[in-house]
Order: structure tokens, then sequence, then C-alpha cells
């Protein structure tokens, strides 16, 4: 058994999104396919990934340094003990030999790509979906049907009008969703104040809502947007500044009553514990959102559990960033608090795919061996094209 091919290319998102910091007009992203010599149906099996949306594609890394090492090593030293399947972190130890320590962000997105695609692959040699195979390691054994989930909606876009807003959350709330989140940090606080109201009135209770601030805000104007949306007691406020401005956050959290959420922007363990030692952050109210894909994969994901744990932080409190297919099966297989969703954003990237109903603010986790991206019909004929199977 052996990894025979590796190979990545980028994808265009083509929307015309904007956060408070940036539009994605340019935004790209990566596709990998990591393709084995182990057959099945008369094809090879083969793994995928993506990097999450709001980073540009990876390519350079992967085809450079990272398969070059992976398919240079002795095969037998990526299998597990039993022989029978490949060893996520074995392969992780291997795609990053000869990496210096520190500088993270430069490759915990590639690594972190390639990573979930080798476990798409795993899941697919053991004939399971990924949340089965991340629950019976991970997970205390309990195999879950489904997994709570809201939409990351709001954004903003040219001409946008309260009733656009509204409309929007409406479709999510008929849709199934419970619980949304909306863009904040763009306009003056009183005028997002007025987006807010326009949502919470389709969605009731502020407990339905989070808002997403996208590191916008220097510390005035993360105060200033504490003061004005405590009346409104949301779900969240989500990454009013730059993870590294600890005495920001350690002021908001003792400011706002109000649970706060970061951790999307973190690219490894080490620096959530970094975080979380000096950042103030809450464990009985606050939100951790490190982003698998974008932090050395699920590999790493499982150091950044033990992490929050060492802190106080339960698993009811993580809620990866990334509305997509692979960050369902983590929430779903390891039992965390909830996965964002994009059901209609992100072009071929977009939804869950055909297996995932979602119904009461829960989405039914997938049944197809891996991750399950053949379900999401024209993402995966890029896949499918990309890996020549």
């Amino acid at each position: 058994m052996r990894i025979v091919r590796i190979v990545e290319r980028t994808v265009a998102l083509r929307t015309p999104l904007s956060n408070a910091r940036s539009d994605f007009s340019q935004m790209t992203a990566t596709i990998v396919a990591v393709v084995s010599d182990v057959v099945r149906g008369g094809r090879p099996l083969a793994g995928y990934a993506f990097n999450s949306f709001g980073r540009y594609a990876c390519g350079e890394q992967i085809r450079e340094r990272i398969t070059p090492r992976i398919l240079a090593a002795d095969p037998n030293s990526l299998l597990d003990s039993t022989g029978r399947n490949l060893d996520p972190i074995a392969i992780h130890a291997c795609g990053q030999q000869r990496e210096r320590r520190g500088g993270y962000a430069e490759r915990s997105i590639p690594m972190g790509t390639v990573d979930v695609a080798i476990w798409d692959l795993v899941a697919k040699i053991e004939d399971k979906p990924l949340h089965a195979v991340l629950a019976e390691r991970y997970g205390g054994g309990t195999v879950r049907t489904h997994a709570p989930v809201y939409v990351g909606g709001g954004w903003y876009f040219p001409g946008q009008t309260p009733a656009d807003l509204k409309a929007e959350m409406a479709r999510y709330r008929d849709a199934g969703y419970g619980m949304v989140k909306m863009k904040v940090g763009g306009p003056s606080v009183a005028e997002d104040c007025k987006r807010i109201e326009a949502v919470l009135s389709v969605m009731g209770e502020g407990d339905a809502l989070a808002v997403d601030a996208s590191c916008a805000f220097g510390r005035e104007a993360a105060l200033a947007y504490a003061r004005a949306l405590a009346p409104y007691r949301l779900r969240w406020y989500e990454e009013p500044c730059d993870f590294l401005e600890y005495e920001t956050y350690a002021e908001l959290a003792r400011a706002y009553d109000g649970p706060l959420a970061t951790g999307e922007n973190m690219a490894c363990a080490k620096e959530l514990d970094h975080f979380l030692a000096y950042g103030g952050f809450r464990a009985d109210r606050d939100i951790i959102q490190v982003d698998p894909p974008l932090a050395f994969g699920i590999t790493e994901y499982l150091k950044v559990l033990a992490v929050a744990a060492k802190h106080g932080f339960s698993r009811a409190a993580m809620y990866p960033h990334g509305g997509n297919l692979m960050c369902l099966h983590v929430v779903g297989g390891l039992g965390l608090g909830g996965c964002e969703s994009y059901p209609d954003t992100f072009g071929i990237f977009s939804g869950f795919g055909e297996e995932v109903a979602i119904a009461g603010g829960r989405a039914s986790l997938p049944q197809s061996p891996g991750i399950g991206f053949e379900r999401q019909p024209a993402l995966y004929a890029a896949m499918r094209d990309l890996a020549g199977i």
C-alpha cells in the first residue's frame, strides 16, 4: 500500500462578497487529490480536500516541498501499526521534514489541506465515513448521526439593503437552520445595529444570531461595538481584532458579558495555547474557532482539542471555522459544539452535498466512505479530473 501521486490545482471562488476588511473578488482556493494504489470498484482510491475560504491558494508549497517528501519516503514508514492503512500522523510528520520551527502560518494551510485529504483516504480504505473513523479513534467511540450547524452569512455586497439581509436570513431559517451569523464592522456601529435588528426580526431571540467583525477593530472600536452589542444578548461576538492582541481580548472579556469567539486565524495548537494563557478567554462561555484545513489539518486539530481541555474548555466550546463538509465530519466525529455552513456562498464549494439534510438546526452526517465529496457533483467533477481517475 502506498501513495502514488499528490496533485493540486488553483480554483477561483468568483464571488462579489466582502467582510469588514476585504472583498473576495480575487480569492482562490487549492483543491488536492492524494491517489493511492488501493483499487476499489476498478479505480484507485483517492483522498480529496481544499483549503478553507478566506485564504488564497497554497499550491506552491504543496508542489515544491510537501509532496516530494511524502513520495520519497519508504512506503512502509507511512503505514499504521496494522500495515493495512495509512498513518496520518506519520505522513503529517513526513510532510514537514526539514522545516524550521516557528513561522507556522507559512505552511499550516498547505500541510493542513494535504492532511485532510489523507484522512479522507484513510476513511475510504476503512470503508467508513470520516466522522465514524474519528469517533472510534478520538470521539469516545460514539458514532453520531447528526451535528449542530449554523449559517455563516450576512456578508456585504454592492447595493445590499436591509430587505436583502432579511430575505437571506429567512431563506436559511426556512431551510432548517436555527442560528445564523452576520458580518459587522463595515459601516458605522449605528448602521450595523440596524442590520442586526433586521436579522433579529427574522430570527427572533439574540441567541439565534452571532456577529463576526473579521478582525477589523482596534481597541476602541472593539469596545464600542461590545457596548452596542450588549443589549441584544447575541450568541457570540466574533473576531473583533487580531488574536495576537491579547490585551484587548482580555479587556473585552472583562467588559463584555456575552460570549466572545476567535481562533480562525490561528495556525496551530501552540498559538491557541499562548492565546488562552494571556487573552482572558472564559471557559464557561467563550468559543474557539480554529479551522482544521488552515491549521495543519485534522492531525493538528487533535492537539488543539488537548490544549483547549488543558485550559478548561469543553468540546462544546469548539466551533471550527470553515463551512464545509470536512468540518462537518470533524464536528460530528469528535462531538464538538457546532459546524459552520455556507449553503450558497462560494460556488462549487458551497453546501454539504446530496447526503446531508438540515432540520431543526442540525445536519445529518454523511454515510459515504471518507468525506463524501463524491456527493457534491460540481466539486467532485473538478476533484476527479485533477486526480485523473
